[in-house]
């Protein structure tokens, strides 16, 4: 369909026609990454020294935090070639608003094992309360 042109002044051009704009289709929503799938990469890049321990300050609560810490000041992801990916996720949910997960960590060929546990807060935000590899446990002092 074509808007009809204004009427030409005394000697002048007529004005082109508008163009014809196509229909536009519905886009479809970006899909969002789940929980599991994000806090996966958040840690994986903490562990690996491609960000800093403290981008994690607001997605962590309690203890974790200072596990992440102690974990990445020893490196254990931190190894030369491979980088370090996510090859598989899995989690249970043990009450609503709680997750706990586990992820297969591949670097080369070898392969490492870290769980996480994340919680849902009053405002909806998924949060990590705890966080481990696989390994020696760091111990708990009585203050924790």
């Amino acid at each position: 369909m074509t808007v009809p042109a204004a009427p030409a002044a005394h000697g002048a051009a007529p004005a082109p026609a508008a163009p014809l704009v196509p229909a536009q289709t519905p886009r479809r929503p970006v899909p969002q990454l789940r929980p599991t799938d994000r806090f996966a990469e958040l840690l994986l890049n903490v562990l690996s020294g491609r960000r800093p321990v403290h981008s994690m300050l607001r997605h962590t609560v309690g203890r974790a935090y200072d596990d992440l810490a102690h974990l990445a000041d020893h490196g254990p992801l931190r190894l030369r070639g491979a980088h370090p990916v996510v090859r598989d996720i899995g989690y249970f949910e043990p009450r609503p608003g709680a997750l706990e997960v586990f992820a297969r960590i591949g670097a080369g060929d070898r392969l490492r094992a870290m769980a996480f546990r994340l919680e849902q807060g009053r405002d909806l935000r998924w949060r990590c309360t705890a966080v481990e590899l696989g390994g020696p446990r760091r111990p708990h002092t009585d203050d924790d």
